[in-house]
């Protein structure tokens, strides 16, 4: 891992050079090209860019008009907007009709700092990933956001891509398929299910319980949905002891994807760590990660606790648990 590089900014970045290869895409903002980074493709590329005002809904629309005459229209702003104000358009206008549009919002999570709960994102996961034919993908650091920029435009069809503020680590450059987990660390004991800003959470996480003498594995479930059920249940029946770890609510998103692929095997008690069913507030980035509980040393803790694994002296579990924070006997 190397240089701190924010997904929105790779995102400016990733969809100015495709540009470059594909004159039929187009982008649209919504007034906040400086904050979701349009600005790059915005420079370089003046008459495919538009810029819809602050009206998230028409811009929405608008994507379907640009998709209908043959174009892939890439359509940004706040997450909170662009999943929230534009609910109904996303839903009536690209997905029912199965449109050719790529929705990348930025500024998702709690991890955007001082905007508050009114902009914190927590619920887009799970609003995205319920709309019929919708892609969900939610890249970890800057090289698999190009990666999934780039995939998002071979698709045919919707797709929401997630992206944050916060700069975070980029990983050594790893393979890219949607739909096909990436398994970062090896383990026996437990495996941590991450997406996003929270991959490298997990690894800092992993640091510490390894201290405890706990080998615990990382796969980063890049792609929501379609998840990879394969991975999942191979690790799960590995490993036994699963932890889901994601910037957003334990209610319908990653978690919730895991625990519906494993609930099919059956034989498992389910914990998930996320934002718990509550609003985001003002703060740094680090105050917030650390009063939800998901800075790599609440996450480790909340993962050690006893009464959420059983185990023999040496550390090693004797019953499986999918750890998730509202747990019941």
């Amino acid at each position: 891992m190397a240089d701190l590089i924010a997904t929105r900014e790779a995102y400016g970045q990733a969809i100015a050079k495709l540009g470059e290869v594909n004159e039929k895409i187009v982008v649209m903002d919504a007034d906040l090209s400086h904050a979701t980074m349009t600005c790059y493709f915005a420079d370089k590329f003046p008459d495919r860019f538009f810029n819809a005002g602050i009206a998230e809904a028409n811009m929405t629309c608008m994507s379907v008009g640009f998709a209908d005459a043959g174009f892939i229209p890439f359509v940004s702003t706040f997450a909170i907007f662009g999943t929230g104000r534009a609910y109904e358009m996303v839903r009536n206008s690209i997905c029912y009709p199965h449109m050719n549009v790529k929705l990348a919002m930025t500024h998702a999570g709690i991890s955007l700092g001082g905007d508050g709960g009114s902009h914190e994102t927590i619920e887009d996961i799970a609003l995205m990933r319920v709309l019929p034919g919708m892609t969900v993908l939610v890249p970890c650091d800057a090289n698999e956001t190009y990666k999934a920029v780039e995939a998002a435009a071979k698709i045919d069809g919707p797709v929401y891509i997630r992206l944050a503020r916060m700069a975070t680590k980029v990983f050594d450059d790893m393979p890219f398929e949607v739909g096909k987990a990436n398994v970062l660390k090896d383990g026996k004991d437990a495996v941590i299910f991450a997406c996003g800003t929270m991959v490298e959470c997990a690894f800092e996480a992993a640091k510490k319980l390894a201290e405890d003498g706990l080998d615990v594995a990382i796969v980063n479930i890049h792609t929501i949905k379609p998840i990879d059920k394969d991975t999942i249940k191979t690790y799960a029946a590995k490993c036994k002891n699963v932890i889901t770890l994601e910037e957003h609510s334990v209610i319908g998103g990653l978690g919730d994807a895991v625990a519906e692929v494993l609930l099919e095997e059956g034989g498992y008690r389910i914990k998930k760590l996320g934002v718990q069913d509550e609003f985001g507030q003002s703060g740094t980035p680090e105050e917030l990660l650390k009063e939800y509980r998901l800075d790599p040393e609440s996450v480790y803790q909340d993962i050690i606790k006893p009464e959420l694994f059983m185990r023999v002296k040496n550390h090693r579990f004797t019953h499986g648990i999918i750890t998730t924070v509202h747990f019941r006997g």
